[in-house]
């Protein structure tokens, strides 16, 4: 990632993987820029169908993590195609992008020599269906982080790497809005008259509201998701994202719902008290969800305790 002078979209330009990292200085000589700077390397593996939104989701990290995009379609024909690009960025600046248009067999050779070294490597798994073959294990083995949706990949944390889930990430806003409602101590003392918690999202999606539901069992110290509830609904939210959630025991309802924009209401009733208020519960694009497990990988007991409820309840 660097500053340049010209700032247009230099490429793709046809190479091979022998031949990229030539290709790319050669579109670095169209830009008079003498000093580049790599924060890093994204490797983005994902189907012809998904192209377009991982290419959207890339570009809107604006190269603060990663100054070397590599995507890996994994769909495509038996003639391995690779494609060298400079990719603009707000702020005047280029990230380079190599796209691999290949199958599965001949990707897992050819990423590896792409990678820059001695910068941090983060593979995200941008399909919605479970690798096969070896070419996820292979990057596992040098990934710092590994970024996806780990229930749909069954890959459980583990300590060579940070593991980054999206949907874990993107539900944050819902786990920081639900512990603001008991910040009040006698909201936090209905606690333990809590029975059932139903989680509703957007879409066909629940594998994130799994894992938020697994957290908050896990705050609650509920062994298992059988008090837990799960419904599709529809709130203008991307699929997977929360639409409400609602905990409720005998004489005690605490509900938070998505409304228009960012805002959500929260009720909260027991006896003779009735609350009514607004808290931010931001949506969060792609982008964004990347850029943050990127800054901040998580690691932490919360998420691996919260993984493990959600896959046993599968």
């Amino acid at each position: 990632m660097t500053y340049a002078t010209d700032h247009k979209r230099l490429g793709p330009v046809d190479t091979s993987v022998r031949k990229a990292q030539v290709t790319l200085d050669e579109l670095w000589t169209q830009t008079n820029v003498e000093t580049r700077a790599y924060t890093g390397n994204i490797v983005a593996l994902t189907v012809h169908r998904h192209v377009k939104r991982v290419e959207e989701a890339l570009a809107g990290l604006e190269g603060r993590f990663a100054g070397r995009q590599i995507i890996g379609v994994m769909d495509g024909s038996d003639d391995l195609k690779v494609h060298a690009s400079l990719v603009p960025q707000s702020g005047g600046l280029y990230v380079e992008r190599l796209t691999l248009d290949a199958n599965p067999q001949q990707l897992q050779g050819a990423i590896l020599p792409l990678l820059r070294p001695a910068t941090v490597n983060h593979v995200w798994w941008g399909a919605d269906t479970k690798p096969g073959g070896v070419l996820m294990h292979e990057l596992t083995d040098v990934a710092d982080q590994i970024i996806c949706d780990s229930l749909t990949l069954d890959i459980p944390p583990a300590r060579h790497y940070a593991l980054a889930d999206l949907g874990w990430s993107r539900s944050a806003p819902w786990r920081e809005a639900l512990a603001q409602v008991f910040d009040s101590p006698d909201a936090a003392r209905q606690l333990p008259r809590i029975t059932h918690l139903t989680v509703r999202y957007s879409g066909r999606k629940d594998l994130p509201a799994r894992l938020f539901a697994g957290f908050v069992a896990d705050t609650l110290k509920w062994k298992d998701l059988r008090h837990v509830t799960f419904k599709a609904a529809r709130c203008g939210r991307e699929n997977g994202d929360l639409c409400g959630v609602e905990l409720s025991g005998d004489g005690v309802r605490f509900t938070l719902n998505a409304q228009g924009g960012d805002m959500a209401v929260c009720e909260a009733v027991w006896e003779d008290i009735s609350r009514t208020t607004e808290v931010n519960v931001p949506a969060m694009t792609l982008a964004e969800g990347l850029g943050r497990v990127m800054a901040r990988p998580e690691r932490g007991e919360v998420f691996e305790h919260a993984w493990t409820l959600a896959k046993a309840s599968l």
